[in-house]
């Protein structure tokens, strides 16, 4: 009882802080007190204070209104990455499992071979023929998320098809797109929704990574982990520039696993019996 009551508190102080994140990144033009790249070199590395809450960067950018507008790259990246690995990998996971065995086992070797590269690596190289910015890191985090869902979707398919009123839908006559709308997409929500959450956990870590490589948004866009970048080479000068945005960064990330765990939870009988 008390777990249970305890990950309620965390799901509600996570769905909270993502709350408050969305406000202020739809709103950052309105609560953010200067532009996120107007440069006051007469203020290099002020501490945080009256005239800067957060304090200021290398470049006197306020550090406040910088981590505001790079919560918005975080939340972009992670719509449009789960978004288009949701519709890749769910068409294949679908076609896959609803497919002759030949054409499931040519679609998993294909999300087999994405998934054997290394998260980080594959990201780089695909950013790299694609070209650097914005919208390239999205369709190439999109791609590099699609396996899990292929999987994910594929499996839940083969799992329901068996069930008896599938079989009895198609003595009926149904085909099998309706048979996919009307009963494999339904019963599969559940489980889609926390791969969900936890899909945009990884994205905003993955695009805070690239851009600390420099090979993903590119100045003087505001990214937290361009904002981290920065802050490597003054730490010890300026230490607020990297406490901010990484401990934005990393409340996100928790945030987003929290609420997975909790719906994973919520959405499982088992679990929720043994809580």
């Amino acid at each position: 009882m008390v777990l249970r009551k305890t990950r309620r508190i965390l799901f509600s102080l996570a769905s909270l802080y993502l709350l408050v994140l969305v406000a202020l990144a739809i709103a950052a033009p309105l609560v953010s007190p200067y532009s996120p790249t107007e440069q006051f070199l007469d203020r290099r590395f002020h501490p945080p204070g009256p005239t800067n809450f957060l304090g200021t960067d290398n470049f006197g950018r306020d550090i406040l209104t910088r981590t505001i507008y790079g919560s918005r790259s975080a939340l972009v990246v992670g719509i449009v990455t789960v978004s288009v690995a949701l519709l890749l990998g769910g068409a294949v996971g679908l076609i896959a499992g609803m497919g002759p065995p030949a054409i499931d086992s040519a679609l998993m070797l294909l999300m087999d071979s994405v998934l054997s590269f290394p998260t980080i690596l594959l990201a780089i190289t695909i950013v790299s023929f694609m070209g650097y910015g914005l919208v390239q890191v999205m369709l190439a985090l999109g791609i590099i998320s699609s396996p899990i869902f292929a999987r994910l979707i594929r499996a839940e398919t083969l799992s329901i098809k068996t069930e008896g009123y599938i079989e009895a839908s198609r003595a009926l006559g149904t085909g099998p797109v309706k048979i996919v709308f009307r009963h494999i997409i339904p019963n599969i929500m559940s489980k889609v929704i926390v791969q969900c959450s936890l899909t945009f956990a990884q994205a905003v870590v993955i695009e805070s990574s690239l851009s600390f490589l420099g090979v993903g948004i590119q100045p003087p866009a505001a990214s937290w982990g361009l904002m981290l970048k920065d802050a490597r080479n003054y730490l010890v000068q300026a230490p607020w520039m990297a406490i901010y945005p990484g401990l934005c960064l990393a409340l996100t990330v928790l945030s987003f696993n929290i609420i997975g765990d909790s719906l994973s939870e919520r959405f499982n009988p088992r679990l929720n019996d043994l809580v």
